[in-house]
């Protein structure tokens, strides 16, 4: 399953950016105005961060039709190729999407609670659907059992569209999504952590350095290697 990270926290993204895996970063109204200041600035800064070889997913913050087409076509054309245009699911939201996929666009479906939801989005040509897991989680409702119905949906049509999982307040939610076939999760700051950290890991580490101390002292196969 692919990885993306959900911040616009520059600092986050340097670190994630240089450190693990990710295939780019994805945004919300919500997640840019906990940054604040210039928002063009800020997403041309994440741009220049993670490269024009990796997705960067911003949401359309207009709900007319006219405008969502217009101001998604702005923002590609600001930022560039991989640029994802996430559009809720809505009934003018599903009509925007089909006119934007149809035109080439790369278009993220989100806010999505329901299989029906990404099924219709699906039809209409987006490139993504984002089902929120643990928003769904909260409400009683299957977060992992909506995305595993989503999977088998996307697999027995065989449709081109991803499915981008979002929402996740616990590392094991990411696992989750993960075995039931989920194609890409965008997860958070403090949860990429938790996907790496174990303590069993980091004893293990410093077990080995103590051994290794021991018994040659504070030389490294580097050192012996370049005598």
């Amino acid at each position: 399953m692919r990885i993306i990270l959900d911040t616009a926290n520059l600092a986050d993204i340097r670190y994630f950016n240089t450190h693990f895996p990710i295939e780019g970063v994805t945004t919300n109204p919500t997640i840019l105005s906990k940054e604040g200041g210039d928002v063009l600035a800020l997403l041309r800064e994440i741009r220049a961060i993670i490269g024009e070889e990796k997705e960067l997913h911003v949401q359309v913050t207009e709900t007319e039709y006219e405008k969502i087409i217009e101001e998604a076509k702005a923002i590609v054309a600001f930022l560039g190729k991989n640029t994802f245009v996430k559009i809720p699911a809505t009934d003018v939201g599903l009509r925007a999407t089909k006119t934007l996929s149809d035109e080439g666009y790369g278009i993220t479906v989100t806010a999505v609670l329901t299989a029906t939801q990404a099924m219709l989005a699906s039809n209409a040509g987006a490139a993504y659907v984002a089902p929120y897991v643990s928003r769904l989680e909260n409400i009683c409702a299957d977060g992992v059992g909506t995305v595993a119905e989503i999977a088998e949906i996307f697999a027995t049509s065989g449709t081109d569209t991803q499915i981008l999982a979002a929402s996740f307040k616990t590392a094991k939610e990411v696992l989750d999504v993960a075995v039931v076939g989920c194609h890409t999760a965008t997860v958070g700051s403090e949860v990429m952590h938790k996907l790496l950290s174990h303590p069993t890991t980091d004893t293990s580490i410093a077990g080995f350095a103590a051994d290794w101390n021991k018994a040659f002292g504070d030389t490294t196969l580097l050192k012996l290697l370049s005598k």
